[in-house]
């Protein structure tokens, strides 16, 4: 079995306690639904960010990805069946499914 990241991108935060609540539901239900699949449930990432180019040259950006998980599943299309009912996805995000794999 492979593990495949879930590369978040976009997509808004709860403004409510309300909403937060709901979607930590969300979450833990979609995350009980794919059980033992779940490598790394993963985080959120905060918009700022810096680009390190050769040389180096280091620069201040903003983050084109929003956040990530980590599942284990047969195959490319399976772990992106498994990715369709992901929360993020209400939040107006789109969702970006790769194959990891060993080098270490």
């Amino acid at each position: 079995m492979a593990k495949y990241l879930l590369l978040y991108a976009g997509g808004s935060m709860p403004e409510t306690e309300a909403e937060q609540a709901a979607v930590m539901t969300a979450w833990t239900n979609w995350f009980t639904e794919l059980g033992p699949a779940v490598v790394d449930p993963g985080n959120p990432f905060n918009a700022d960010s810096k680009t390190i180019s050769p040389g180096p040259t280091v620069t201040d950006a903003k983050a084109t990805a929003s956040g990530y998980s980590v599942i284990e599943a047969d195959s490319l299309d399976q772990a992106a069946k498994l990715a369709e009912n992901c929360p993020v996805l209400l939040g107006g995000a789109q969702l970006m499914v790769f194959e990891t794999f060993e080098v270490m």
